[in-house]
């Protein structure tokens, strides 16, 4: 029997080399610099209460990487905007998305030029965080995220700056 595009072997089965069960349908983020993938849970909002079915390997052996995680989320497709946002926590991930068990499309994640609404501006003193219609909105930097009404850098972990 062959192993699936998904990495699995049969359709109930687990070969020795998996750490995670593959799924039917939903989304494979693969590629995680490892220690990261519950900072990819944030991002998507999943904190185990909402009924989600989250699969998580920590640490796993990576040629690539050295150590990777990977994140398995059923029944859900990414949003570009979800992606992009992991884009700034996990420059190295692939997005696969699973359908009746096998992979139908795989993409490197590339970070986006801005990102707008998904942080939050850490300076109290920036128009976003007074009580103003107005989301916080970002260029995307080398080294961080630069706020476009405040000028302020957010630097190391976006995800303390998350929008909520």
């Amino acid at each position: 029997m062959g192993v699936s595009p998904n990495g699995d072997e049969g359709e109930n089965d687990v070969d020795e080399g998996m750490r995670v069960a593959r799924i039917r349908d939903g989304t494979v983020i693969d590629h995680v610099r490892a220690g990261q993938a519950l900072n990819v849970l944030r991002v998507l909002g999943i904190d185990g209460g909402g009924g989600d079915t989250v699969s998580v390997g920590m640490n796993v052996p990576s040629d690539r990487l050295g150590e990777k995680d990977v994140v398995k989320v059923e029944g859900r497709e990414l949003s570009q905007a979800e992606v992009d946002v992991i884009s700034l926590i996990a420059p190295d991930a692939t997005v696969n998305l699973i359908r009746d068990y096998g992979v139908v499309e795989k993409r490197r994640v590339s970070r986006p030029d801005r990102v707008a609404g998904v942080v939050s501006c850490p300076n109290p003193r920036c128009i976003t965080t007074a009580n103003e219609p107005v989301d916080a909105a970002f260029e995307v930097l080398a080294d961080g995220l630069r706020c476009e009404y405040c000028d302020t850098v957010v630097r190391g972990e976006i995800t303390d700056h998350l929008a909520e």
